[in-house]
């Protein structure tokens, strides 16, 4: 049957596309359809037509999956933030290993049974897992001030202020910032007209700590009556670190480069095991600190260290997986690109007395070659933890050449980890280990370990 644009027709959805969307056939011809999961039988609505794939939006489900449960959040289908909440939690672990498992087949050539696949390590609890929220703030069509989130692929705000994936301090925070800014009639930011205040407040908890920091993005360098909103903020328990941040650029990136302090030391510190670390505004750093202590645990598991190794950890951002390995390890040298980065994972191995490390600023394709010149230093396990575009080709290049014993690739991209991990099979290595960690509960993220070791 021909179906064109706004037709109606029904479909079972056979599979689940990388991004979440279900996947169904009609004649050969493959509709991608969100907010629906395998093996529902649904209604849907064409809406985009490509070659030998269209778009089509869910209109009713007309049978149920088994894998199929009711969002727990009002706004689920609307937000762009969980793409998974209307698939059972055990149905969304499977969901994800398949994706890896069929990466590293399709992409990194693997044969499947030639490594050890180990099986996904989950939640106990996937909900209220998230260290960091950050809330866009807007106007509805009654001229109210609103703060949610960002509907999938648009700039149109969902109002949404209790996020189940977020901590239910943010909530209250929202209203004080709401509160002040009423009393103020100080206006939000406006994309299209490059108008109004306050863009985002970016909110973070330390787990352990219990310290909350709230972050302003202002179209502005301050904020009227300041010391109000702060006096205000302070009343909530944690309260540690207030500041603004200046963006008056014309852009889609939230955080500008220039921090402004307004109380408190500036940042947050939080544990992961018993390592401790000093989080500023624009620091990375994982955001469920439950999960992170197991996927850090297993990278520490995979570089197998017994106290005589020199490791280097690269990509190291704030040294989180650096001064993890240095418990184990003989020495560990990190590597990173982002100069604040590198200020953060100094201050963190003074905080924690960890002296068997030492940071370097700059590329690793660069910084590796010259300390191996200079001070002989080699590698006998090298960490990636590189962002989700993977490693770049002279990375990969140099690692090969640095010949460590292993290699532990950290990922949070499947295809990148597989494309990667390919180079590194061709230069002489084998995988021994993979296993993921679901750091991202309700969304199709997903973190991935995999053990190299070099061939004889």
């Amino acid at each position: 049957m021909e179906i064109r644009k706004n037709d109606t027709f029904t479909v079972r959805i056979e599979d689940m596309s990388e991004d979440g969307a279900g996947v169904g056939r009609l004649d050969g011809y493959i509709w991608f359809i969100k907010d629906t999961v395998c093996g529902d039988l649904v209604e849907a609505k064409a809406i985009k037509f490509k070659k030998t794939y269209g778009f089509a939006r869910l209109m009713r489900i007309l049978m149920p999956s088994e894998d199929r449960t009711e969002p727990a959040c009002p706004a689920a289908r609307q937000c762009g933030g969980c793409q998974l909440q209307a698939m059972r939690y055990e149905a969304q672990l499977a969901f994800k290993e398949k994706k890896v498992l069929n990466s590293l087949v399709r992409i990194g050539g693997l044969d499947s049974g030639t490594f050890l696949f180990e099986p996904i390590i989950g939640m106990e609890n996937p909900w209220r897992y998230r260290n960091k929220a950050q809330f866009p703030f807007g106007q509805n069509k009654d001229g109210e001030i609103i703060a949610g989130f960002y509907a999938g692929r648009t700039h149109t705000i969902i109002e949404q202020e209790d996020c189940l994936l977020g901590v239910e301090e943010n909530q209250k925070i929202l209203a004080v910032i709401r509160g002040h800014m009423k009393k103020m009639q100080i206006k939000p930011y406006d994309e299209e007209r490059h108008q109004g205040l306050i863009r985002h407040v970016l909110i973070r908890k330390g787990f352990r700590t219990g310290e909350l920091m709230v972050c302003l993005v202002l179209n502005g360098r301050n904020i009227p009556r300041a010391g109000e909103l702060v006096d205000a903020l302070c009343k909530l328990k944690g309260m540690t670190s207030i500041s603004l941040n200046v963006n008056m650029e014309k852009t889609n990136v939230i955080m500008g480069r220039e921090l402004v302090n307004l109380w408190g030391p500036g940042c947050i510190t939080d544990y992961i095991g018993r390592i401790r670390y000093r989080i500023s505004p624009l620091s990375f750093y994982q955001v469920n600190p439950v999960q992170t202590e197991k996927l850090y645990t297993l990278a520490l598991e995979y570089a197998g260290l017994t106290g005589e190794e020199t490791v280097w950890d690269l990509y190291c951002g704030i040294g989180t997986i650096s001064l993890f390995l240095a418990q184990r390890a003989k020495f560990v040298y990190g590597v990173e690109v982002v100069p604040e980065a590198v200020g953060d994972a100094r201050e963190n191995a003074r905080l924690n007395g960890i002296k068997n490390v030492e940071f370097f600023e700059g590329r690793a394709e660069e910084i590796l070659p010259e300390q191996y010149k200079k001070n002989q230093i080699y590698a006998d396990v090298i960490v990636v933890d590189p962002p989700r575009k993977g490693c770049d080709a002279a990375c990969l290049d140099m690692i090969l050449k640095m010949s460590p014993k292993r290699i532990v690739y950290v990922s949070c991209g499947p295809a990148t980890l597989a494309r990667d991990l390919r180079v590194l099979c061709g230069g002489g290595y084998e995988v021994k280990r993979v296993r993921c960690v679901d750091m991202f509960a309700w969304g199709v993220h997903v973190e991935t370990v995999a053990l190299l070791s070099k061939l004889d």
